[in-house]
């Protein structure tokens, strides 16, 4: 009897002329690279930087660390003692801003995505009573009470109403709307910095890159704390959205380093389709996309317990970071495996540079997902720009393919670490193992 094997298919292929063709296992969106198309420069130049003046040290955005009562009130932060120890700090009042300096914050955004009242409307959600009562307790304190006002009026103000109309409502009908202050489902986690240490002009942007390995280490472990406490706050949340807009052309409201995070009551067609293909392979995600990456030479580094690939298949360039833990979530999983992974994901925005507009978006399984799946970030180089050709055949074209990618960033990567600049333990390119299956989230069916 002939024995049958899985035929894997071909999501890399290249023509006679160099043209490249991909096919994402998962979205089935296809990609096209033409030769030639993408011989330039990635970054945005900037052709007269501009001094920096050292009196705006720590003002220079809304986001900086002298500025915090311009945003609402914070959920928690983390703080540097002299001794190097990180702690997080929780539900400060509004007079103890200023006592310590914030390594990173989380805030509500001002600008939800699914406001409290979606929640509120559509499923009867109301405040925990843990959280109206730090609300109430916020609100009795009188910097508490200024703090809140300040903010609903600037959020008026920029959402088109006149002063004459602001002026018109009662301090009762501003409170009102503070709900989504204090029990929201949009967080935004904002790092220190908005240029680096020393800066002497405004092209000296701090970015994940720029942060220390133990830096980018409590910038993750602190995302992750911050999904958790959303879902800890709405029972009604399916997926908390994880994702990192760097510079204006990737979306970046402030070019101040941040991540978002968006508790929605949907899976997202994304995973959606990943599902469909994990329920007819339990390891489609080894299979058809690190092991296939292996085979096909497009792996950057690997460390003990992630692994770095270029992406293929997407309408931007991409690489890809996995982790290779038995748990499928991130707040399930231990210090070193966080760890492993933040370095991966810091090497790759070393590389990838502080003037290259990215997006950083992190996939884990769903609240209601049952099937074991890997943890999975991809960083996007917002290098190209959709047009008439996407729209009209839904073939997009990425000016460069994945063994460009992985040319680039591995070519860099050496150089990082020969300046200790990245994860000493990084295993590059051809020094890392490649060991087929080394996703481990399916182990127990395997």
């Amino acid at each position: 009897m002939l024995q049958s094997f899985r035929h894997t298919p071909e999501y890399l292929s290249t023509m006679a002329d160099g043209t490249v063709k991909q096919l994402n296992p998962f979205s089935g969106t296809e990609v096209w690279t033409v030769p030639g198309r993408g011989n330039r420069p990635l970054g945005i130049m900037t052709a007269d930087p501009k001094p920096l003046d050292p009196a705006d040290h720590a003002r220079h955005c809304a986001f900086c660390a002298e500025r915090y009562l311009e945003t609402p009130p914070e959920k928690s932060r983390v703080v540097q003692h002299e001794d190097g120890r990180y702690e997080t700090l929780y539900r400060l009042p509004a007079a103890n801003l200023f006592d310590t300096v914030a390594e990173f914050r989380r805030i509500p955004n001002l600008f939800e995505i699914l406001s409290f009242d979606y929640w509120n409307a559509n499923y009867g959600y109301v405040l925990p009573d843990r959280i109206a009562e730090r609300k109430a307790a916020y609100l009795a304190d009188p910097k508490g009470l200024a703090h809140v006002l300040a903010v609903i009026d600037n959020k008026l103000k920029a959402s088109g109403k006149t002063p004459a109309q602001i002026d018109e409502l009662s301090v009762e009908e501003k409170v009102a709307a503070a709900s989504g202050f204090f029990g929201g489902g949009h967080d935004v986690i904002v790092a220190r910095r908005h240029y680096v240490d020393g800066a002497t002009d405004d092209t000296q942007t701090a970015a994940s890159g720029t942060l220390t390995m133990d830096e980018h280490h409590q910038f993750t472990a602190f995302t992750i704390d911050g999904i958790k406490g959303l879902y800890d706050l709405n029972r009604y949340a399916r997926y908390v959205a994880v994702f990192q807009n760097w510079l204006k052309p990737a979306g970046a409201s402030f070019d101040h380093l941040h991540k978002q995070l968006v508790a929605i009551d949907e899976r997202g067609v994304q995973h959606e389709n990943a599902l469909m293909r994990l329920r007819g392979n339990p390891n489609v995600f080894n299979e058809d996309a690190v092991n296939y990456a292996s085979y096909k030479n497009l792996v950057i580094a690997e460390n003990e317990h992630a692994i770095m690939f270029a992406g293929f298949g997407h309408r931007y360039p991409t690489i890809e970071i996995y982790s290779k833990s038995e748990t499928s979530d991130p707040w399930e999983q231990t210090d070193a495996e966080v760890r492993g992974m933040s370095d991966l994901i810091h090497a790759a925005h070393a590389a990838t540079g502080v003037d290259v507009p990215c997006n950083e978006e992190w996939h884990y399984r769903p609240a209601d997902v049952d099937l074991a799946m890997p943890w999975r970030v991809m960083l996007k180089w917002r290098v190209s720009t959709l047009a008439g050709f996407e729209g009209a055949t839904k073939i997009y074209l990425n000016t460069i393919d994945p063994a460009n990618v992985r040319d680039r960033v591995v070519n860099k990567l050496f150089a990082l670490r020969a300046q200790g600049k990245v994860a000493e333990n990084l295993q590059i390119a051809f020094e890392a193992a490649c060991r087929p299956n080394c996703l481990r989230y399916n182990k127990v069916a395997r």
